[in-house]
């Protein structure tokens, strides 16, 4: 099923998708590799972090992420993971500052990304700047209801302009305590059940544990989640974004969450 908003999108969606590589038909999408092949196979495409499971792999596909190909591989033997499904990185970059990627491309793809952007309004700026005119920004994002961020409430347009205009680099300190003091466990089915775990396991040692990471930063990045949606509430903040001409994108499709699944996509399109 696909979600859309606002009659303008429903007209379009009964066309033919077109971009600079012409035309693709819709197809159903009812998994993440359906939703990438979405995707013209001639379209030059960035991929943000794809670590060691990368989206898509091709001539036409580069990466960034924020470590080397070498670092990348020695990082997923550490995990257990298979370093040869780590790809060539074509730019390293620093936290989540793109200015490093020196092409244009027709689509960017980022798997579980926005989610942790200090400033998500000057993300999606960085974003339109490198794609193409009528370029597409394919995004993976967790639905907060059904994974370990279930109780915390959706992120607002207030909390994003505010984050923007403070143009933050690295999260506040009370979004790094609430990530690691405040999360829940992360399976999909079990929240779908009813079962959201207990908000109170482990709080003190977690807190603690928030804090000495704090203390041992020294004002440099955690990584953690800073923004929390639902299929709903992320089409309504872009949709006020894109109207008040904070982001350079409208929102173009959207596949909403699957029953036990944690995910849903969306494809934005640079205005």
């Amino acid at each position: 099923m696909t979600f859309v908003i606002g009659s303008r999108v429903r007209k379009r969606l009964k066309k033919k998708w077109i971009n600079q590589q012409g035309a693709q038909p819709l197809a159903p999408v009812n998994d993440r590799q359906s939703f990438v092949k979405l995707i013209p196979p001639t379209a030059q495409v960035l991929e943000i972090g794809p670590f060691a499971a990368p989206m898509l792999r091709g001539p036409n596909i580069s990466y960034v992420d924020v470590m080397s190909t070498h670092d990348l591989r020695a990082r997923a033997i550490q995990l257990g993971l298979d370093p040869e499904k780590v790809p060539e990185i074509d730019w390293v970059s620093t936290g989540s500052d793109l200015s490093v990627v020196s092409d244009k491309f027709n689509v960017v793809v980022s798997s579980h990304a926005i989610e942790h952007q200090p400033d998500i309004i000057g993300h999606l700026q960085d974003i339109a700047d490198l794609l193409l005119p009528g370029g597409r920004y394919f995004l993976l994002i967790p639905d907060h209801r059904y994974c370990f961020d279930h109780f915390f409430v959706p992120s607002t347009v207030q909390q994003m302009i505010d984050a923007h205009l403070e143009k933050r680099t690295v999260h506040p300190d009370s979004v790094v305590i609430a990530h690691l003091a405040h999360t829940t466990h992360n399976d999909a089915t079990r929240h779908w059940q009813g079962d959201h775990g207990d908000p109170e396991e482990n709080r003190a040692e977690r807190t603690k544990m928030a804090i000495d990471a704090l203390e041992a930063s020294h004002g440099s990045y955690i990584d953690v989640h800073a923004w929390f949606f639902t299929p709903e509430t992320f089409a309504h903040t872009m949709t006020s974004l894109s109207k008040s001409k904070q982001i350079p994108f409208t929102l173009g499709r959207m596949f909403p969450t699957r029953e036990n699944a944690l995910e849903f996509w969306v494809i934005l399109r640079k205005l």
